[in-house]
């Protein structure tokens, strides 16, 4: 075997030290795959002085060292941010070099761009969304006879740890969120993931590839799990739900519905069975009906193995076009207006408990043109306020924001209102 690959590698943090001992330890099952000897020629680091493992190729810190080094086959990204890795990957490509990236959140934002400058060229990201799961494969090639009906993803492991902990061991979010940052599962920081953020640039890569759809984190409906509380998962207990932060893509008709928030869904579903840390995916295609993809979202090893996975089919195919077609799908999708999206809701109210509360709210839901569907009324430490939790029939989500807009300018509302979507089909 003698031809050799020869990767620069931008970033030797967790995933980028992790890349590096796979491609050593396991050297001989690799070439066997692709095909070639892959190695390491140079690694770009921000900080030279910084303490490291040792490492048997040389490192700088200047990137442009690499993308001018004319040995340098495929550059591999896996900083953070989102405009710098995009100037990285713009000059890799006028380079002539393949592009690996781990970077979802300058996917999110520069998806479209990049493929018009790569023409040709490969670009692999199957490390950008969901860690070791291979989902943009299955995608792209397992589901390519397929008309994609709709995405449901678990792809935050940090909020499906909190979860997965409120739930189990009847802790606050509060508690839940700082056993995650002790554990290293949660960044001092939280922000991207807690707020949803994380797994909107996730979703909309999948959308790119399920729909060919162009679409930015600020046009899609986003919420995060910070307001959930102990009284939403007894509501999920009573009713038979699993309550879960989701990434969702649906086609309806022209339009493709994004949004990404907490989700009451029902106990059978297969995704709601996920716990802990673990990432799972939910795809549904017209021919083959329901599939799910299982495993570990993020760490050093998993990711790493994404991102050799798009090394070797490279080293493969020399293709791996960004969106997995060049082409339009079927037609130009369009993406859905946030309002005319369809769902049943719960609620969540803190109100005085006296007589005729509940039918002021009633009344309000009657003006809306909204049924409820089922109602609980919670335990509270204050014997003054009740805490109400219904949930209603589907509707539009200018008729559930309108309701709440009413709902919280009574004067019987001690607090803001609560809401959660809940999803009760899988399948279409």
């Amino acid at each position: 075997m003698e031809k050799e690959l020869k990767i620069g590698i931008i970033g030797l943090g967790t995933v980028g030290s992790s890349v590096a001992k796979i491609l050593k330890n396991n050297q001989e099952l690799i070439a066997a795959r692709a095909g070639c000897k892959i190695t390491i020629q140079q690694a770009v680091v921000k900080d030279l002085s910084k303490s490291r493992e040792a490492f048997d190729f040389p490192i700088t810190n200047e990137v442009n060292e690499l993308l001018e080094n004319p040995q340098i086959d495929i550059i591999v990204e896996l900083t953070g941010g989102v405009e710098a890795p995009f100037e990285i990957a713009k000059k890799a490509l006028k380079t002539s070099k393949a592009f690996v990236t781990a970077n979802k959140a300058m996917l999110a934002y520069h998806r479209y761009e990049l493929q018009k400058i790569a023409g040709d060229l490969p670009i692999g990201f199957e490390a950008s969304v969901a860690g070791g799961i291979p989902i943009i494969k299955a995608l792209r090639d397992g589901l390519g006879a397929n008309h994609i009906l709709g995405i449901w993803g678990i792809v935050n492991g940090t909020c499906n740890y909190i979860l997965t902990q409120m739930k189990e061991r009847g802790v606050s979010y509060q508690e839940a969120l700082k056993e995650a940052q002790n554990l290293g599962y949660a960044e001092a920081d939280p922000t991207f993931d807690i707020k949803g953020i994380d797994a909107a640039h996730k979703l909309l890569i999948l959308a790119s590839i399920a729909y060919g759809i162009d679409a930015k984190p600020e046009e899609i409906l986003i919420e995060g799990i910070t307001e959930i509380s102990q009284e939403d998962l007894t509501f999920a207990k009573e009713f038979g739900y699993n309550l879960k932060l989701l990434g969702i893509a649906k086609k309806d008709g022209d339009c493709i519905e994004l949004r990404v928030h907490p989700t009451f869904l029902p106990k059978e579903a297969m995704i709601g069975k996920v716990d802990g840390v673990m990432n799972a995916i939910s795809v549904v295609g017209d021919s083959v009906g329901e599939t799910l993809y299982y495993g570990a979202g993020a760490g050093g090893n998993a990711t790493a193995s994404a991102v050799i996975s798009d090394i070797i089919e490279i080293a493969r195919t020399k293709s791996s076009p960004m969106l997995g077609f060049k082409n339009a799908i079927e037609k130009n999708f369009k993406l859905k207006n946030i309002g005319e999206i369809t769902s049943a809701y719960y609620l969540r109210l803190i109100v005085v408990d006296k007589p005729g509360v509940l039918a002021q709210i009633a009344t309000i839901f009657g003006e809306c043109q909204i049924s409820i569907d089922t109602f609980l009324q919670a335990k509270n430490q204050n014997k003054a306020h009740s805490t109400l939790l219904l949930s209603t029939h589907t509707c539009k989500e200018t008729q559930i924001q309108k309701a709440l807009e009413k709902i919280t300018q009574l004067e019987v509302i001690q607090a803001k209102p609560v809401m959660i979507r809940i999803e009760k089909k899988f399948t279409q």
